[in-house]
């Protein structure tokens, strides 16, 4: 996740995306990241069951944007390290043709790029920025050189933009970039909320470890993201409950994580 500007991986601060990593079952996260994911844990013990669903909703927002909609670009901004599924497995399955850009500031995770570009299909192109999202003219001028940004776009900002210091300055970002790309481009947005008290109690945590701070917002607040925006069936809500199979509803566990699909009028 961009977090500020990084030359070298420190293995005495805990970092997000290693953490994240670490409660997706991955191997790519250090013992600080192990020590803090567990604490975050025992404070919030829902926060791996958001992991694994963000990963899920990852899944169906681009398989219904590649498949149904017909969206042949992605630009997926603070990837974090990858785990099962990413973005250009999922959109190059469906269209082989599909052009993914991940964009991201950790060393680690640009450091596992090579080996992700490894399984990109022939006829589609996956390709790394390194760039912070504090930075979106930035971000957008170096995806101008591999996408087509007269073409429809899926922007993507998954479960990063809480690190984002004001709510205006989140805004700023997702609004310089969705100014970038054309009508009939989609946003794919989720972030933590203040729902669960035990979700902003870790977050508070966390940020006394040294981590970058990751700031839970309200509904409302997630939801403005979406302004001027045509958001998809059905609407903005519950990343669990997003174009889940109706046999799945039942059984899901709701966590503090909200967000959606919109297009670009």
């Amino acid at each position: 996740m961009p977090t500020g500007h990084n030359t070298e991986i420190r293995t005495d601060i805990p970092h997000s995306a290693r953490i994240w990593n670490y409660w997706m079952g991955g191997q790519d996260n250090y013992d600080i990241d192990r020590q803090v994911g567990d604490a975050s844990l025992e404070i919030d013990p829902d926060i791996g069951e958001m992991a694994t669903e963000s990963r899920r909703f990852l899944i169906r927002a681009v398989s219904h944007l590649a498949g149904e909609v017909g969206v042949r670009q992605f630009l997926d901004i603070g990837t974090g390290l990858p785990t099962m599924q990413n973005t250009h497995e999922v959109a190059q399955n469906i269209a082989p043709d599909a052009r993914i850009v991940y964009v991201d500031n950790d060393p680690l995770v640009l450091t596992h790029a090579r080996a992700l570009l490894t399984s990109t299909t022939d006829e589609g192109v996956t390709t790394y920025i390194e760039a912070d999202f504090n930075t979106p003219e930035q971000i957008i001028e170096a995806a101008h050189n591999i996408l087509n940004l007269t073409q429809p776009v899926g922007v993507m900002f998954m479960g990063v933009l809480g690190h984002a210091q004001t709510y205006d300055g989140l805004l700023r970002i997702v609004r310089t970039v969705m100014a970038a790309v054309p009508s009939g481009s989609y946003l794919v947005y989720w972030d933590g909320t203040t729902d669960s008290p035990y979700y902003v109690r870790m977050c508070e945590e966390y940020a006394k470890s040294g981590g970058v701070p990751y700031i839970p917002r309200t509904q409302d607040q997630l939801r403005g993201v979406f302004d001027g925006l045509d958001l998809l069936e059905p609407g903005f809500g519950k990343i669990t409950h997003w174009r889940r199979p109706e046999i799945e509803l039942a059984t899901v566990r709701d966590v503090a994580a909200y967000g959606g699909v919109a297009r670009k009028p």
